[in-house]
């Protein structure tokens, strides 16, 4: 049974010895290795590194979408090496929230339905007053009816944010959440994260290749050769 962690953790994640090895044909290859950070609730923290440094397979195995080779992930006080995946997915379901680079909204789907969508699975109640409040929050209460097709790309990242939020996550994790977003457009979807880490709480956690954006994290690690390498000079939020 899941232990009832909400958000009275001091931790929303911890990391001990992770290492990642997948097999390349009949060779064994080292992704990550040895890795180790605490990342504590409300923090805002910035991954940053080359492309095939293994930042997104980080990335992957802190929200419990995959597992490591070895070492311990505790996330929102859940050792996932010791859930099984229907566990796993409860925990991502109960506090984890994810923005990804290509938005993955559901196409067949209304802004408006698609910010519902997690509130309904949660089975919450005044799913779409809450939507709607959610995309009122992001500047889009006047094209909540219109579909992903009809909607510009910093449009489309704006509703995937109010999805990501509904709920109140615990954490929030964003792989490149600019990354497709021309630079005037990706500064008011990055503004909007921030602003939202800060009146929510909700621990930010960026994958980015954008310095300037990981600069305004509290924190920054740098990674390289499947290893973490604390950084200094970030900025906070906002």
């Amino acid at each position: 049974m899941l232990a009832d962690t909400g958000n009275t953790t001091e931790y929303a994640l911890r990391i001990n010895s992770l290492t990642k090895t997948v097999t390349t044909g009949s060779q064994p290859l080292t992704i990550l290795q040895g890795v180790n950070i605490d990342i504590k609730s409300g923090e805002s923290l910035a991954i940053v590194g080359t492309s095939g440094s293994g930042k997104s397979t980080l990335l992957g195995i802190m929200a419990g979408l995959d597992l490591p080779t070895d070492g311990e992930v505790v996330l929102l006080g859940q050792p996932l090496s010791e859930l099984d995946e229907d566990q796993r997915a409860a925990v991502r379901a109960s506090g984890v929230s994810f923005v990804f680079q290509n938005f993955q909204l559901l196409p067949g789907l209304t802004a408006l339905e698609n910010v519902m969508l997690p509130l309904e699975i949660r089975s919450e109640k005044n799913a779409r007053e809450q939507a709607t409040a959610l995309l009122q929050n992001v500047g889009l209460g006047e094209r909540q009816l219109h579909y992903p097709a009809q909607l510009s790309g910093g449009e489309q990242q704006r509703v995937a944010i109010a999805r990501a939020f509904a709920g109140s996550p615990d954490i929030l994790f964003a792989d490149e959440p600019t990354g497709n977003l021309d630079s005037q457009t990706g500064r008011q979807v990055e503004d909007l994260l921030f602003e939202l880490n800060q009146a929510r709480g909700t621990t930010l956690v960026l994958v980015t290749h954008d310095e300037r954006l990981a600069h305004r994290c509290q924190r920054r690690v740098h990674m390289s050769g499947g290893q973490l390498q604390e950084m200094t000079g970030g900025e906070g939020s906002l």
